[in-house]
């Protein structure tokens, strides 16, 4: 126990000690943390539908007498812990991705880190962004394929490192988030299909953050230029844009059905319950005009951010690097103080020496709440 208090000193030290912040409410765009109202500028309810209340109560009115509105699933999917909302949702995110098959996983984490290690094994290799998220990171871990972390967003050390590579292994896989949680750039995905194909690897792309804030039918990323059919795998999450529960891998038939029967994720874990199932298919089938013109709201409002505040953002994502731990933290409460929360982000969730305020835009706020902080 001393050893644990030690590095919990430590980490106080640094300014890198976490704890769970007391927030009392969330209103709208607002939170209420410790009695004090501030604008939400930490969350990924990107399109603002988790605090709608007309949208919640119009989907308890309509579907509180549904058999299948339950609090729990009480089993895993594989015992009876499935029903048809399950079903229908993954049908409609393979409608909706083009593609053959879907498969739901209770969180963006744990569909990553199943896909990953389950799909990938001894023989196999992964060639992996350095920057992708801790859930691809564990799932290279847990697997047995051998793998390469290129620089990110690099393509030039990519093909490096898949000429080298490649021919040593059975299958590869080239994997990378679309939009980057912490930078807010965007990989390009047209380039990474070029290479896929030059050295015979499949591509898994992770659309997390991108699901609902970018392309024409809400896909992300990977639907502009119409890639989506050249891309192998995609991950989504339904906590972030969709304001549910629950991640989304979708791909063709066989990567499917094999997950189904080898991802420890998804096959030990007691499903989510159906009334997030439902209240996804609800916004997906019923909603779907709204959800788009919340996503072209907040396009619209980021872009008009990025020409006050340029950075390496593309997205909605934009961070504010100020390197120094204690200073972003200083300089956090500053703007808290102001009525705008923002949290500090430190190492080891970004590399050490690019501390950054991350600033998380959604769709309800209006550019003139926002524009004094860049100013």
């Amino acid at each position: 126990m001393r050893n644990y208090e030690e590095k919990l000193e430590i980490l106080k030290q640094e300014s890198s000690f976490r704890t769970i912040k007391n927030i009392k409410n969330k209103i709208s765009k607002y939170i209420i943390v410790d009695d004090k109202k501030m604008l939400n500028l930490s969350s990924n309810d990107y399109l603002n539908l988790s605090t709608d209340k007309d949208l919640k109560f119009e989907f308890i009115e309509k579907y509180k007498t549904s058999d299948e509105f339950l609090f729990s699933s009480a089993s895993a999917r594989l015992l009876t812990g499935s029903s048809n909302c399950y079903k229908k949702l993954e049908y409609n995110f393979s409608k909706l991705f083009n593609k053959e098959n879907a498969l739901l996983f209770n969180t963006g984490y744990q569909a990553n880190q199943g896909v990953v290690s389950t799909l990938f094994q001894k023989g196999d290799c992964i060639f992996c962004d350095k920057l992708n998220h801790a859930s691809i990171i564990s799932g290279l871990k847990l697997s047995q394929a051998e793998h390469f972390r290129y620089k990110h967003n690099d393509y030039d050390n990519l093909e490096k490192l898949l000429k080298e590579k490649r021919n040593q292994y059975n299958n590869a896989v080239i994997i990378s988030e679309s939009v980057f949680s912490m930078d807010g750039d965007i990989a390009d995905i047209k380039k990474l299909i070029e290479l896929k194909k030059k050295y015979n690897c499949l591509l898994m792309i992770d659309e997390a953050h991108a699901f609902g804030v970018f392309g024409d039918k809400l896909q992300g990323v990977s639907s502009r230029e119409n890639l989506l059919d050249e891309v192998d795998i995609i991950t989504v999450t339904l906590g972030k844009s969709l304001a549910s529960m629950g991640a989304i891998c979708i791909s063709n038939n066989i990567i499917i059905n094999y997950l189904i029967n080898k991802a420890s994720s998804f096959i030990f874990s007691t499903a989510i319950a159906p009334v997030n199932v439902m209240w996804s298919n609800f916004l997906l089938e019923e909603k779907f005009d709204l959800l788009i013109q919340k996503k072209e709201k907040l396009n619209s409002l980021f872009k008009k951010v990025h020409k006050l505040y340029p950075t390496i953002s593309s997205s909605q994502i934009i961070p504010m690097i100020l390197g120094d731990a204690k200073t972003t933290v200083d300089k956090a409460l500053e703007l808290q103080n102001k009525g705008y929360y923002v949290l500090p982000i430190n190492p080891p969730t970004v590399p050490k020496g690019t501390s950054r305020l991350r600033i998380s835009l959604c769709a309800d706020i209006e550019f003139e709440e926002i524009c004094n902080i860049f100013g």
